[in-house]
């Protein structure tokens, strides 16, 4: 059974993780169609993308970068550069193939912008997670419960669409997009927790973080908590 949360502390002291395949960046349209074969013979991806980062409240960049695992290989297709040729569009409306992703509703909302599709095949770990226990949803600490390794995060807001990807920003979005895929299979290896068991870890994190709040300084019943485990103490 996984531990449902994990704390900054103990997320800080667990080793980096990151993908060490190879990575295939994808800018043309040739190259689209010699990548749409080798996925083929695969059913399971890990999904992600990557957009500029705007830092004026209200204005949102398109999408930059999809990022799609396979086997032993990353694919980084550079939307900036280029749409998506009808075999990906196919891929990404296939109801056959899994995408596995964090958050994946946003992911594809950005994807529809620039290439019109109906989603099929899509797995969001946020969703799936909580059956066998885990409450934390980011994908950093999903990994770090999963599979006891740290992501980086330093490359989240760099520019994606610079004319060539730094190798950070490659090794980046291909650890997003394959360390979903890791994830996935991990969890099925495990056997998934009950209802019961969920509802009873939901309230369990829930008095937990309401007595936290208690015996914060600047919570306003704190003296009331403080004088009631007092009291408790003295009736012992």
């Amino acid at each position: 059974m996984f531990r449902p949360k994990i704390s900054k502390e103990d997320l800080s002291e667990l080793p980096n993780i990151a993908f060490g395949g190879e990575i295939v960046v994808v800018d043309n349209y040739k190259q689209q169609s010699v990548v749409a074969n080798y996925m083929s013979n695969y059913k399971i991806f890990g999904f992600d993308t990557e957009s500029r980062a705007v830092f004026k409240k209200g204005v949102k960049n398109s999408i930059s970068l999809l990022q799609l695992s396979a086997g032993d290989k990353v694919f980084l297709f550079r939307l900036n550069k280029i749409h998506l040729s009808r075999k990906i569009v196919s891929f990404l409306q296939s109801p056959n193939i899994l995408k596995i992703g964090v958050a994946v509703r946003d992911d594809i909302k950005e994807l529809q912008g620039v290439s019109d599709f109906i989603p099929h095949g899509f797995v969001d770990l946020q969703t799936i997670v909580k059956e066998w226990g885990i409450f934390d949803m980011s994908l950093q600490k999903i990994t770090a419960i999963v599979l006891k390794g740290r992501l980086s995060k330093a490359q989240r807001l760099s520019n994606w669409n610079a004319i060539n990807l730094t190798p950070a920003q490659l090794v980046y979005g291909a650890t997003d997009a394959w360390i979903c895929c890791q994830i996935y299979n991990k969890l099925l290896k495990v056997p998934k927790i009950s209802l019961e068991e969920q509802e009873a870890i939901k309230k369990m994190l829930f008095e937990k973080e309401q007595k936290e709040k208690l015996i914060s300084d600047k919570h306003p019943e704190r003296k009331k908590y403080i004088r009631r485990v007092e009291e408790n103490k003295k009736i012992k």
